[in-house]
């Protein structure tokens, strides 16, 4: 499943506080997929989660309207990619 999320991952999306870019994850999928699944299974057994995919960088961009109006202003984060892909998988587990 690793193996077939990394790939589709979106380069045009900004890197997350963890400094990786989603083009180096889709890059090196090959080599990530068995250390990553290592990680994803220790994290649901253990219910604990890496606490830098926890993490967020939270920028507030402008919606529409007049920019000095900080109601049109909404908050976009970005976080992690390999914290995404835990949660792509748990949702795919769920559903």
């Amino acid at each position: 499943m690793i193996s077939d999320l990394l790939p589709n991952l979106d380069m045009q999306r900004s890197m997350g506080p963890d400094g990786i870019h989603s083009r180096v994850l889709r890059e090196l999928a090959e080599v990530l997929t068995k250390p990553l699944s290592i990680i994803y299974q220790q994290s649901w057994l253990t219910g604990e989660v890496p606490v830098d995919w926890m993490l967020a960088n939270v920028t507030p961009i402008c919606k529409k309207g007049w920019n000095k109006d900080l109601g049109n202003y909404r908050p976009v984060s970005l976080t992690s990619g390999m914290g995404k892909v835990m949660g792509q998988i748990i949702f795919s587990g769920i559903t």
